[in-house]
């Protein structure tokens, strides 16, 4: 049976793998198309431009502010014990789908050029209102063997319109827990984003756009919405909590807990503010995308700026390291006052970032930096682009070689190292490719 089994999962491999070599060659005869109507064969992001100056580097300066422990366990011990990642998984009662099953609308979303080596599509219920994916993580991140638990996981960040919907749920941030131990079947469950309240007497929906999510250690750091001083809210993985009642309202209820229909709840045990007031042009930046940078020494948050696709306001780049601290797992180091310096920083003329990824490869005397960029018209595939201290390039495709190639409304990267895969996602699709797929492309 087992030797049956395993031939089926080759099977069923090839024939995934056809799909999706299939799928890349239409998108890239549909790219061929596309560019050579509109053009887009523009002018790269150039070299990375390193900021060093204090009047550059002193406004991604942050505030730590941690949630006091009694007001979580005051939440907790009015909600129950606290649950871990794998409880959710047990309870997972959605499934993500394989290419081959998903619909040439989905498919037509992935990248042409690096084509996925894996890809899925989520249960149509959750594609087909007003919630959009956008961030990505992995147990890749958390810990470098890749396991969480006794699970291989992936996280997904969504976010609710801000003018569309219900309006309970305008704004409102969920997380998808994603079995991932079988390639073949993914299920997953959702969990609600929340915020303490009232001293832990209550907690409110997190309404933020979670455009960037990095999962490290016990900790998930999310970004949060633009204009705001907030840069990052902290989750704590060991501290997810079930709700006891299913209503449409977020919060304490009569008869117990509701989180709008969702059976869990991550609320917030921090968060990290600009000590420069609300990010802006002049300002601080609006962080749009993350990830974590395992090369370096410590381990750190990579960040991107976000700026309009079709602006000429060029974005920053920058790190902030993590503790090493064993009291402040999964938190960034910070001074005696609480406060986390960028300890790197670059400007680049890259605009729309979605996806960043630092990435420092053997025998390399510095890191790469990947940028994955919505199109100016805000329409199609963006681009993939490859960046460092002397030059840019980007995958490339069609008859006139537009860089118009990755996903369809790219959502952030996450760099799985156990692995040597990156995962991102599409406006329809979660999918997963080697790094060296990546380089391959824009070399």
């Amino acid at each position: 049976m087992k030797h049956r089994g395993r031939h089926r999962r080759r099977r069923r491999g090839a024939a995934l793998r056809a799909v999706l070599t299939g799928t890349a060659l239409a998108l890239t005869a549909a790219a061929t198309l596309i560019s050579a109507s509109q053009a887009e064969v523009g002018e790269g992001p150039g070299a990375l431009k390193p900021l060093t100056s204090a009047a550059d580097t002193g406004p991604l300066r942050l505030q730590e502010h941690l949630v006091p422990a009694r007001t979580l366990d005051r939440l907790a011990a009015a909600m129950g014990r606290p649950v871990g990642v794998d409880d959710v998984l047990r309870s997972a009662d959605r499934d993500l789908r394989e290419a081959a099953d998903c619909s040439s609308a989905d498919r037509a979303s992935l990248p042409v050029a690096p084509a996925a080596a894996r890809a899925y599509c989520w249960d149509p219920a959750d594609t087909a209102g007003t919630w959009r994916p956008a961030s990505v993580t992995t147990s890749g991140d958390a810990d470098d063997d890749g396991v969480w638990g006794t699970h291989r996981v992936v996280l997904a960040g969504w976010t609710h319109s801000t003018t569309a919907g219900r309006p309970a749920e305008r704004g409102l941030a969920r997380v998808a827990f994603v079995d991932a131990d079988d390639p073949e079947h993914l299920p997953y469950r959702w969990a609600l984003l929340v915020v303490p309240v009232d001293g832990g007497r209550d907690y409110r929906g997190l309404a933020s756009r979670i455009s960037g999510m990095v999962w490290y250690e016990n900790k998930l750091l999310v970004t949060t919405t633009s204009g705001s001083a907030d840069a990052l809210y902290v989750y704590d993985l060991d501290r997810i909590q079930r709700t006891t009642v299913d209503a449409p309202a977020i919060g304490r209820v009569p008869g117990g807990w509701s989180a709008d229909g969702y059976r869990y709840v991550l609320p917030a045990v921090g968060s990290y503010r600009f000590t420069a007031g609300r990010c802006a042009a002049a300002g601080p930046p609006c962080p749009g995308a993350l990830a974590l940078d395992r090369g370096t020494a410590p381990d750190s948050l990579v960040a991107a700026e976000w700026t309009a696709p079709d602006g000429d306001r060029h974005a920053r780049l920058w790190r902030y390291a993590l503790s090493t601290d064993p009291a402040r797992a999964g938190l960034l180091a910070t001074d005696a006052r609480g406060r986390a310096a960028a300890v790197e920083a670059y400007r680049t003329r890259a605009t729309g970032i979605r996806g960043v990824l630092s990435y420092r490869k053997a025998g390399a005397d510095r890191a790469s930096w990947y940028v994955g960029r919505l199109p100016g018209s805000q329409d199609g595939h963006g681009g993939l682009w490859r960046q460092d201290g002397e030059g840019a390039r980007a995958a490339r495709c069609g008859a006139d070689a537009s860089d118009r190639c990755w996903a369809r409304d790219a959502g952030s990267l996450s760099y799985w190292q156990a692995t040597g895969e990156v995962w991102s996602l599409s406006d329809r699709m979660l999918f997963a490719l080697p790094l060296a797929g990546l380089d391959h492309a824009v070399d």
